[in-house]
């Protein structure tokens, strides 16, 4: 079965972006038993997707952890007394499509279907068994539980991995986001297959959650839907809000000794969250300093002229509470602390001066026009549609998208990330070099 990945925040931005003159249409309301329902109707396609989004993320989690994810993975693997090849082999037959994803707030549960009645009836009563009556068989959360450890021994081995997780603890601490969504070998060997039954019954509940609809169903339609996905639902109650994050009092910096030529860099401090008054500032400023690719001008200080490194970044990822802002990059060993200073020299100017009229004048045009329309694929929409729910953003968040952008000025730019970004109180993660 198939297994999606949650778009990251910046991706899911620019592809919002072409949005700004044909919008999708979203209407919302909340059934009967408190299941939040966000619709679009896409009648183009004989086309059905469903998503359904919990506050179930690995920040979750508390002490176990991973267990998120695992509750979510397993769901397929057996359900209604149904095993995970009896379920795939169903899936398939109908033409439809099961997938699944965590992330540090949420848990997702979708379904694409083709909209004829025998077979989306079909897909849908099979979607539901798993959705409400997962089995968790012990063999296969053996088997999971197994494949999880395995990660976690190949990520020893690869520096992107080492480094991510240590700069997500650094900046975090002992704040949810800061644990690792597929937990640790401890943890993970730790679980049983009653945490996974507890976390399932206690998040994955109607007050909890909403349902994304896109496609070629009416509102009528729509709302029989919404309440037969909702029946197979309990009640429940929403989860409690995620603690707010503390922003850093002092820079750290943290190395982890790794046989390799090349140093794996990260530098970084609390960023914001959705929803943030800086939001679009923030977003706009970061695509001239390090989102827009080699015309950003992190590449153009590092690479181009430098040649430290191949590709430099940087982006904020927010999330229900202060995501993280990072850049990241790599370089020779021994250009370690001079790649270091570059990417700091360039911050604190941009700090102070923000783009350039040029700079602000492109990013703009590659955000509201440069990318490919993409409403024709329904099953992207409908993980748009899921994060504006999800985070309670505005219904007409694409339709003002554009305008909100382009009304952006150098001077707020600067602004924003002098209030919001202290290169001082910055958390460094560098992999390589030997222990000295």
């Amino acid at each position: 079965m198939l297994k999606k990945i949650l778009l990251a925040p910046l991706v899911l931005l620019v592809v919002f972006a072409p949005f700004a003159h044909a919008a999708p249409q979203i209407e919302h309301w909340t059934t009967a038993n408190g299941l939040r329902v966000y619709y679009v109707p896409a009648p183009e396609l004989p086309m059905m997707d469903l998503r359904l989004v919990f506050d179930a993320g690995s920040a979750r989690d508390g002490t176990k952890q991973g267990l998120a994810m695992l509750a979510n993975d397993m769901l397929n693997k057996g359900a209604a007394g149904l095993s995970e090849d009896q379920l795939t082999e169903q899936f398939e037959s109908i033409g439809a499509v099961f997938s699944s994803s965590t992330s540090k707030d949420m848990g997702a549960v979708g379904l694409r279907t083709i909209t004829l009645a025998k077979e989306q009836k079909a897909a849908v009563d099979l979607w539901l068994k798993v959705l409400s009556k997962p089995d968790f068989p012990q063999k296969d959360f053996e088997r999971v539980q197994k494949l999880t450890l395995v990660g976690l021994q190949a990520e020893k081995q690869d520096p992107a991995s080492l480094g991510s997780k240590a700069f997500y603890k650094a900046l975090y601490g002992d704040h949810p986001y800061g644990q690792s969504e597929n937990g640790t070998e401890e943890s993970i060997q730790a679980l049983k297959v009653d945490d996974l039954k507890a976390f399932y019954q206690q998040y994955y509940v109607a007050k909890n959650g909403l349902l994304a609809i896109v496609g070629a169903v009416d509102r009528k339609q729509a709302e029989a839907l919404a309440e037969q996905v909702s029946a197979v639902l309990p009640a429940g109650e929403a989860a409690a809000p995620i603690p707010e994050v503390k922003p850093l009092t002092e820079a750290k910096t943290v190395k982890i000794p790794y046989p390799s030529a090349q140093s794996h860099i990260l530098v970084g401090q609390i960023g914001n969250k959705r929803g943030d008054d800086d939001y679009f500032t923030l977003y706009m400023g970061n695509q001239v300093l390090g989102g827009s690719g080699f015309t950003s001008r992190l590449m153009k200080e590092v690479r181009n002229d430098r040649g430290l490194s191949y590709s430099v970044y940087s982006y904020f990822a927010p999330m229900a509470q202060l995501g993280a802002f990072e850049i990241g990059l790599q370089t020779k060993q021994e250009q370690t602390a001079e790649a270091l200073k570059v990417v700091r020299d360039v911050l604190g100017k941009f700090q102070k001066e923000g783009p350039t009229d040029e700079e602000l004048e492109a990013s703009k045009k590659d955000i509201t026009g440069g990318f490919p329309l993409r409403t024709a694929n329904n099953s992207q929409i409908v993980e748009y549609v899921g994060v504006i729910g999800f985070y309670k953003l505005p219904l007409d968040y694409l339709d003002t998208f554009t305008g909100k952008i382009n009304a952006l000025t150098r001077e707020q730019i600067a602004d924003a990330f002098t209030r919001r970004v202290q290169p001082d109180k910055m958390v460094t993660v560098i992999v390589g070099g030997d222990e000295k």
